[in-house]
Order: structure tokens, then sequence, then C-alpha cells
């Protein structure tokens, strides 16, 4: 009923805003990709390995940057919000539908379950265990010990505490932002391209009639 894309976008909204959000750049990788976009080359080569940083300082910054617990608010927070918007996604298509073709309560609760349950998978596609994995070996690939240094100094001292307390704050407002925005687009960009797809596909063709027996000469 509900177009597949439109949930497949609002899950995969949910997954990468919720990693995203949780692994904030660094300066230092940000601004040589940049860099390297902006003079149309491929980013510099990587630290050198006697420069990079070990697992265990990775660990302890990922500890003083609250890694975990961020991922668990955004488990709390990400399943309803997406709900929500399903549940807006299946009103609309509903209010759509020709008369006496309408969900019973029955079946829109049942639907609602299904949903429920692969929107708590979607949130599983990415444990935390393994998403911190891949940080760290991207980590050690473009900061140096020293950077990471500087950074679990920072999200040590005052000032990098309060930005780790005010993150809760700032996901309620910045979550519900991100999955509104993605879900109403992505209704208008379905739409857009579905016509495209349509308008380039050649029009279908009447197949040639078989010539009919011949006719008898007139006498």
């Amino acid at each position: 009923m509900i177009r597949n894309t439109h949930i497949a976008a609002i899950l995969g909204a949910a997954v990468i805003a919720t990693s995203t959000y949780s692994f904030p750049q660094s300066p230092t990788a940000t601004e040589q990709t940049g860099a390297a976009a902006q003079a149309g080359q491929a980013p510099a080569a990587g630290v050198p390995a006697d420069q990079q940083p070990t697992k265990e300082q990775l660990a302890k910054l990922f500890d003083v940057m609250r890694i975990r617990e961020q991922l668990q608010s955004m488990r709390q927070i990400v399943p309803s919000m997406v709900a929500q918007q399903i549940q807006s996604a299946m009103k609309q298509t509903e209010a759509s539908l020709p008369a006496g073709t309408k969900l019973t309560p029955e079946q829109r609760e049942a639907m609602q379950k299904v949903m429920s349950k692969y929107v708590g998978k979607a949130m599983d596609l990415y444990p935390a265990d393994e998403m911190l994995a891949d940080m760290t070996t991207i980590y050690q690939q473009h900061l140096s010990k020293d950077d990471v240094a500087g950074l679990i100094k920072f999200y040590s001292s005052p000032p990098g505490q309060h930005l780790l307390d005010a993150q809760p704050a700032i996901a309620k407002e910045y979550m519900p932002m991100v999955m509104g925005k993605v879900s109403e687009r992505s209704k208008a960009m379905t739409k857009e391209m579905m016509k495209e797809i349509s308008d380039t596909m050649p029009a279908a063709t009447k197949p040639a009639a078989k010539p009919g027996p011949a006719k008898p000469p007139a006498e």
C-alpha cells in the first residue's frame, strides 16, 4: 500500500542520521578531504603507521565522547519518530484509495505491529560494536596520536563536557528535522523519478496485424 521507496527512505534516514550524528568528523580529516576535493585531487595519503593512534587510545576517545551513550539515546528517540513518519505515510496513502478499500482497524493494527518490528530491525543493521570497530580503522588513517590526545583533552574539558551534555537535547531537535525533511522530499523525488522513468520508456506499440488470406480475383 505504501510505496516501498518511501518506507526505505524513512528507515534509511534513521540509520544514517543515527550513525553520522554519533560520530562528528574531526576537523583534521574534514579539512584534508575538503581541500583535496576543491583542488580536484584525491585525499592525501593516510597517517604514517608509526604516528597512528592505538586502538586503546581511540577506545579512550570514544569513551570520553560517550559514543555508546549517544547511540543508546538515538535508539530511544529514533524508533518512535520513524513510526510516526510511517503512520503519517499510511494515512496519506489510505486517504487516496477508492471508497470501499480502506483498511479495517484490525488490519491497521496488524500492519503497525509489523512495521514496528522492522523499525527495530533497522536500528540493528549497524551494531554499535561494528560501528566502533569501523570508525577505529578510519580514525587511525586520518588522525595522529597527537590529534587524538588533543581531542581527548578537549572532550575531557568543561566545554567538551558541556557539548556532550547538550547532545541529547540537540538530538531531539535535530533528528525530527532530518526525518521530516527526508520523508517529505523523498515523496516528491519519488514522483519525479517515476515520471522521468515513464517518459524515457518507449511507448508500447501494437503488434502489426497478420495479413489475412488473399481474396480471389474479381470475375
